[in-house]
């Protein structure tokens, strides 16, 4: 994991409102920077602060448990909330490095149902509250690709019918999942496959195929820049921000939803956080139906409550409607994978360790 960037951002009260009681307290909210955090920001960030006189300070990293684990052993913890992927939220927590949630922090959905109906199955966990819908898909710039297009996974590594470099995160986490859908091995089985010895070399292998062609990227802003720039002919990418890239850049990118990993972003609260009662009281504001909709008004991700998707609407600045640009659409997730979060809290220390050497080889 990268450090957090130098400065933080502290989210302006609006005027007067909530001060009063509260403007010595605040919290410090992790995030992953970019269009993203400011998605973040405007839809639940900046309205807890206003409504509540609670100051809230916004940092960045890239992922991962390193930064939390140092801080809480240390007994020098100066995070208070992250936003994290699902497999380092159950590491994190069996390790002690998350406070337990309170199911009863969270509010009932948009019609009245209880939380735990509310969120799609498996969302609630023992740390962390699930937030979004999120996914990692392949992209390229339409501009700059001439004859056939890339039309799923199976293209991305077929380095003969689209030669050029590609852009890929510097992880295993997707990686070994597209390596194995686009050797063929059908969806519903990549963790089954990827449960024994073989099945881990035969990932490996396919990415040796395209090894010596790829850039890697660490932010999820890189990807945009590398494809704008011509870098790389395609490139694995955060659906979000290709999606904001389009509509309020112009730039000419293409998704290609064939394949697309689907993960979820989940909020958990640091443990010996200096701010237990403000992290608790913003946790509970952003996982309101009302606060999960109004990400989708900034960038591509679905809320992970079933009544706040249907509050989702079009985009605030351009009016495109969001639905079709939403991961988990039906339309988009007829030839995706659900990342299994358990299978990589289980194996990712040792995916990381063995992708590290590969890396290196």
């Amino acid at each position: 994991m990268h450090a957090a960037s130098a400065g933080r951002i502290a989210i302006a009260l609006l005027a007067g409102v909530g001060a009063a009681s509260s403007s010595a307290e605040s919290v410090t909210v992790v995030s992953w920077g970019g269009s993203y955090a400011r998605a973040c920001e405007e839809a639940y960030l900046k309205p807890f602060a206003a409504e509540t006189g609670i100051e809230v300070l916004l940092e960045d990293y890239n992922g991962g448990l390193s930064e939390v684990r140092s801080q809480v052993e240390a007994g020098s913890v100066h995070w208070d909330i992250v936003d994290i992927q699902f497999p380092d939220l159950i590491r994190g927590c069996d390790e002690g490095l998350f406070e337990t949630l309170d199911t009863a922090l969270l509010a009932p959905g948009a019609d009245g149902s209880a939380p735990e109906d509310d969120f799609y199955p498996d969302l609630i966990s023992r740390c962390g509250i699930a937030m979004l819908f999120f996914s990692t898909v392949v992209a390229y710039n339409h501009e700059r690709t001439t004859g056939e297009v890339p039309r799923s996974i199976q293209d991305f590594f077929d380095l003969e019918g689209f030669p050029g470099r590609r852009g890929m995160r510097r992880t295993p986490l997707a990686n070994l999942e597209f390596a194995l859908m686009a050797d063929g091995v059908p969806a519903s089985e990549i963790y089954a496959v990827l449960d024994t010895a073989k099945g881990v070399e035969r990932a490996f292998r396919k990415l040796d195929t395209i090894k010596d062609q790829v850039v890697w990227w660490d932010a999820g802003a890189q990807p945009p820049q590398m494809l704008a720039d011509g870098e790389v002919v395609m490139s694995t990418a955060y659906n979000g921000r290709i999606f904001n890239a389009q509509v309020l850049e112009n730039q000419p990118f293409t998704i290609v939803w064939h394949g697309q990993v689907l993960e979820i972003s989940n909020l958990a609260i640091v443990a010996g956080s200096g701010n237990l009662d403000a992290a608790r009281q913003l946790v509970a504001y952003a996982s309101r139906p009302r606060s999960m909709a109004a990400v989708s008004r900034y960038i591509a991700y679905s809320p992970s409550r079933r009544s706040a998707q249907g509050l989702v609407s079009t985009h605030l600045a351009t009016g495109v409607d969001m639905g079709p640009h939403m991961p988990n659409s039906p339309e988009n997730t007829k030839l995706s994978l659900r990342s299994d979060w358990q299978w990589w809290a289980d194996n990712g220390d040792e995916m990381n360790e063995r992708f590290g050497a590969w890396l290196l080889r």
